[in-house]
């Protein structure tokens, strides 16, 4: 019996397992490929583009809100009160009865004046009586004594009895006029117990009630505390003294109240006071905010949370803050930065837009085209020498001799620096000398304001993405709010500034 065929295994196909090797290689080349292509598509640096927009820049403070004008009304006499005829919150017009003391003590003492003045006045009708008796006595004697008929003593006694009836007279004289006086100080404080409103406004406090007795001695006694106006109310800020330098009469100031936290008020600098005040060792200076509240929203005594806008600028162009921060690890500071350098081809630029604003003539500007370029050949002329001198101390390791080198870093003297912005104010001053001839007074303190705010304005240097490549670049920077900050210079909307390095991996 023979034995059945077994089945042999079919070996698995080689061009299979060839296809499968072909595409796990494929496969892990593409993977390999796109990770290589990310990490040299993604850049060593981290960039911010320039943009143009605005700038607001505002200091934070807090404070009261008040009345314009608050009037205590006191009372300057002692006495009873027996009537009340305002309560808090009630509008008074000026001379308003707000109050009244009893007048009972000063009325009897009118009467009794009245009394004293008239009992005067008959002694003074007495006074009269004996004065003329003694006139005429003294007149008879005279006479006889001319002719000899009468001693000289007894025209002595009766020249003095009449002197005597004249001061008498002049004592009651004297006497109704003194009772008269004291009588309408009388009058006087009769009528000062009725308390009335010396302004028109509105009642804030009031501190007594009928039947409480007042006692004016060396201090009048507050009764009442009167707003004037409280259509017109006023801020008071206390505003630190590292930014009361930037606060000026005028500022836009805008502000909330934790009474209404769904709305925002506005107010304007009104004051810039002196007097400042010390409280830990922290010096503020009050800033005095008008602010009007014609719909009687805001009310006395509420606490601000107040913004006062020191500079708003508009449709600048700006960079982050981490711009400005960053510097290049291990490099020194950038050497002929494009439009860098005082009084070279940037600060040209600078001045250029402010004539732009001068109305210049053909004259005018034909010297300031004249100035600039003979300015800016000599800027072309300093670089180059720098660079000629760079290499010559890279070459010899230091400066040429005879060469002066300034550092003006942040440990640099301020004298020194103030010294060198006055000596390139009077080289710009000496290289646009024929052109400043030709403006008139107002265009000259234009000319002059720009020129010296160019100077003195605060610049940095930013690095530019071109080409993959970093390039210095000088910027002026102005205004900041804290993320962004305004730039000018030769810098265009959407370049890419560097802020950082990416860690190499």
């Amino acid at each position: 019996m023979s034995k059945a065929p077994s089945r042999r295994k079919r070996p698995f196909p080689r061009t299979v397992v060839a296809a499968i090797v072909v595409v796990a290689v494929a496969a892990w080349a593409w993977f390999w490929w796109q990770g290589t292509r990310g990490a040299a598509s993604e850049s060593a640096w981290r960039t911010v583009q320039v943009e143009r927009g605005d700038i607001r820049v505002a200091i934070s403070a807090t404070g009261t809100l008040s009345a314009i004008s608050t009037v205590t009304v006191g009372s300057q006499i002692s006495g009873q009160v027996t009537e009340v005829l305002v309560d808090f919150n009630s509008a008074v017009k000026k001379d308003d009865v707000l109050a009244r003391i009893d007048p009972s003590t000063y009325e009897a003492q009118i009467e009794q004046g009245n009394a004293q003045i008239a009992s005067a006045r008959a002694s003074l009708a007495q006074a009269q009586a004996t004065l003329r008796n003694a006139e005429l006595d003294y007149r008879r004697k005279a006479d006889l004594g001319q002719q000899k008929l009468v001693a000289q003593s007894d025209i002595d006694l009766a020249r003095a009895a009449f002197d005597q009836a004249r001061a008498q007279v002049a004592s009651t004289q004297a006497q109704i006029r003194q009772q008269t006086a004291s009588t309408q100080t009388t009058r006087v404080n009769l009528d000062r117990t009725v308390i009335r409103s010396p302004v028109d406004g509105v009642v804030l406090t009031r501190t007594i009630e009928p039947g409480q007795t007042v006692a004016a001695s060396l201090q009048a006694p507050e009764l009442f505390t009167i707003a004037e106006d409280l259509s017109k109310m006023k801020i008071e800020l206390a505003v630190d003294e590292a930014d009361i330098g930037q606060v000026r009469q005028g500022q836009t100031v805008s502000f909330t109240a934790d009474a209404f936290p769904d709305r925002q008020f506005r107010g304007v600098v009104d004051q810039v006071r002196l007097a400042a005040t010390t409280t830990n060792n922290v010096v503020t200076y009050p800033v005095v905010v008008s602010v009007d509240n014609a719909d009687g929203t805001l009310l006395p005594g509420l606490t601000v949370n107040a913004e006062i806008e020191v500079s708003n600028r508009k449709d600048v162009l700006k960079v982050s803050n981490a711009a400005l921060r960053y510097k290049p690890v291990g490099e020194a500071a950038p050497q002929g930065a494009q439009g860098a350098g005082r009084g070279g081809a940037g600060m040209v630029a600078e001045l250029e837009r402010v004539v732009a604003e001068l109305d210049l003539n053909a004259e005018q500007r034909a010297a300031f085209d004249a100035a600039a370029a003979a300015q800016r050949q000599r800027a072309e002329a300093a670089r180059q020498s720098a660079g000629t001198q760079s290499q010559s101390r890279g070459n010899a390791g230091g400066p040429p001799p005879g060469a002066m080198v300034i550092r003006m870093g942040g440990g640099s003297d301020a004298n020194v620096q103030a010294q060198i912005r006055q000596r390139m104010l009077e080289r710009m001053q000496e290289n646009y000398a024929g052109f400043t001839r030709l403006l008139d007074d107002s265009q000259r303190q234009r000319w002059d304001a720009a020129l010296a705010s160019s100077l003195n304005a605060t610049r940095a240097t930013l690095y530019r993405l071109v080409d993959g490549r970093r390039e210095a670049v000088a910027v002026r920077v102005g205004a900041s709010d804290g993320s962004s900050t305004e730039i000018s210079g030769n810098v265009e909307v959407g370049d890419e500034i560097i802020t950082g390095e990416r860690a190499r991996k």
